[in-house]
């Protein structure tokens, strides 16, 4: 058998406590001895972490993600009683350079600043652990363990050195940032090593410490430019799946362009070719050749959209380049209705930030935009675009919520005392009974305004069968999970509503119903909806719902129901209740998720509740 990579970069993770627990699981799964050879001991421990962390069900990856993540974060995150006096030291100077006289910095100051570089190395862990796990970064499994082991050892990428810094107990700094590209070139130069060891350049570059060789590819990364970047004429060239030749095209046509992409890597460009047709616009370089490349689409199958990237930071898409993108984009039909939308906003948040620079007020429309108010602002990029929360930061909140609800400042409501029938707005907490005391027909409702707004929904339920709904939802174009499919035909359970009924429903995230603390089992989110005054949903609300929600973002929401359990298949005896998912991709699902009574949901779950009538 030939030697893993894993094998060759570390000679002693094959008798490590790890490999040796999940040579064992292995063996107990097979019922036979495993060859001590140090490639399938190692094989067996990939596939034990694939299936943890890789796992293809969504939903199982990321519970077993936030099952690991507290774990992860106490093993690899700063203590307080680790933070080095120098780093406060370093802060005070920094102060006095900008002129504020700071001897000493108080204790509550010293936790604020702790609390922030805790939260920075968090958010940088997180992005790779996301990034690591989703269907983007498309490396074998052992790669992806490779690189999570090395970039953890590593503080940020000191640009004017060209190196990483080591990480200590005691390093203050965020974990590094994702450079993709040269990742993506190193997996590929160790994919040759694998298959070739004759390759003696290959040989001499994998033999460089992870480290070094990262830092020498970003290096190289950041030092290549795209020309004429003012320039915006070019072509766009297709790849086509499958094709080999394509694929190495594809890489030659990227390679040392900076741009960013995984596609960037040889193996990666196959792969990426293997799995749907790509697309590049290259803008013309002095010469007048198409050679620079600007857009990438890579689809998954046939004509469905996977992603969209540009070479702007975290891969977004420059605004000079929007108008060819969007042209491009209506080649492909109701395919692209997610990522038009993107573009879209895209546009949108450029001609906010222009309006800022040109002191020019925002209006009704523009503020309903900023603040999301309808919908999240997307865009092509792999992180949040950073002009919303620049543009934000300079706002009165609470006078651009007066221009957003069309009221004055008596007509919000931020306790339940607060509460009249003039009220346009509600602000707040939720107490038991909170629903029936609002006005009927409040639109705004908040328990934190922007982040956490309470959707209504109304809609029609009843007089369709099983059947009735299932035909409707296939025409539609709806897809029905295996579970939904089995819950929609339990003629025990799933029992229509008699006669066509009006609706509200009322959205709600696990953490606006509870606490952090309180246990978030089904059962007590059910429990506690209903003391806020809301009831359980009829069975067919879900099909009843999904029929009617066509523009979902991309997600997933759940119905309060009473939840139907399988009789057959292999969830015989699970419980589960209805969900509404849209992929990234626009596909929308009629879906399903457990509910067994004391099965634990996550805090950014959300349920749809029917709304109690007030009483006669």
């Amino acid at each position: 058998m030939e030697k893993h990579p894993l094998h060759l970069k570390n000679p002693e993770l094959q008798t490590s406590p790890e490999v040796n627990r999940a040579v064992v699981q292995e063996e107990r799964h097979t019922g036979e001895k495993m060859p001590n050879d140090p490639g399938e001991r190692i094989e067996a421990y990939m596939d034990r972490l694939e299936n943890i962390f890789l796992n293809p069900d969504e939903r199982k990856r990321e519970r077993n993600l936030e099952m690991f993540r507290d774990k992860i974060y106490d093993a690899l995150i700063i203590k307080k009683e680790n933070f080095p006096d120098s780093y406060f030291e370093l802060q005070k100077r920094i102060a006095r350079e900008r002129g504020q006289a700071v001897e000493e910095i108080p204790e509550n100051v010293r936790e604020q600043m702790m609390d922030v570089a805790i939260d920075d190395q968090r958010a940088s862990l997180d992005a790779w652990i996301n990034y690591l796990a989703s269907d983007d970064a498309v490396y074998p499994a052992w790669f992806k363990y490779y690189a999570w082991n090395q970039i953890t050892k590593l503080s940020q990428f000191d640009k004017e050195r060209g190196e990483f810094k080591k990480r200590t107990a005691s390093t203050v700094a965020p974990f590094p940032d994702i450079y993709r590209e040269p990742l993506a070139q190193i997996a590929d130069l160790y994919e040759r090593v694998k298959d070739d060891n004759k390759d003696s350049e290959a040989r001499r570059e994998f033999d460089k410490k992870f480290p070094v060789l990262y830092a020498e590819l970003i290096q190289k990364s950041l030092a290549a430019q795209i020309e004429n970047k003012e320039n915006v004429s070019g072509q766009w060239v297709k790849y086509e799946q499958g094709d080999s030749e394509a694929a190495e095209k594809l890489y030659q046509s990227l390679e040392g362009k900076g741009t960013g992409w995984c596609t960037a890597g040889h193996s990666t460009a196959q792969a990426q070719i293997n799995s749907g047709d790509f697309y590049v616009y290259y803008t013309n370089d002095s010469n007048g050749e198409p050679t620079q490349p600007r857009l990438a689409i890579r689809m998954n199958g046939d004509n469905r959209i996977g992603e969209v990237r540009g070479i702007l930071p975290h891969q977004g898409v420059e605004p000079i380049m929007q108008e060819v993108l969007d042209t491009k984009l209506q080649e492909f039909g109701g395919e692209a209705d997610a990522y038009r939308k993107k573009s879209a906003d895209m546009k949108m948040l450029t001609a906010l930030d222009q309006k800022k620079e040109q002191d020019q007020p925002f209006d009704k429309d523009d503020l309903v935009f900023l603040y999301e108010i309808n919908s999240s602002i997307e865009g092509f990029g792999y992180q949040t675009d950073p002009r919303i929360a620049e543009l934000r930061q300079e706002r009165n909140v609470e006078e651009d919520m007066l221009t957003i609800f069309e009221c004055t400042k008596d007509e919000i409501a931020y306790v339940p005392s607060q509460i009249t029938k003039d009220t346009k707005a509600y602000v707040g907490q939720l107490e038991p009974g909170i629903f029936q005391k609002l006005p009927e027909g409040l639109e705004h409702m908040y328990t934190s305004f922007p982040e956490k707004k309470i959707r209504r929904d109304s809609i029609e339920v009843g007089g369709k069968s099983a059947e009735q709904l299932i035909s409707e939802l296939k025409a539609a174009g709806i897809q029905i999970t295996n579970n939904a499919m089995r819950m929609l035909l339990n003629k025990k359970a799933f029992i229509p509503t008699k006669d066509l009924e009006d609706m509200t429903l009322i959205r709600l995230a696990v953490d606006d119903l509870l606490d952090f603390e309180q246990d978030p089992s089904t059962d007590r989110i059910f429990e506690r909806a209903q003391e806020l005054g809301l009831e359980i949903c009829p069975p067919d609300t879900g099909p009843a719902w999904r029929l009617k929600y066509r523009n979902q973002p991309s997600g997933r929401l759940f119905i309060g129901m009473k939840p139907i359990t399988c009789s057959d298949g292999r969830s015989l005896g699970r419980s589960f209740v209805f969900g509404l998912t849209r992929t990234d991709d626009g596909g929308l699902w009629l879906s399903n998720d457990w509910a067994d009574p004391d099965g634990e949901w996550f805090p950014y779950d959300t349920f749809a509740f029917r709304l109690r009538k007030p009483e006669a």
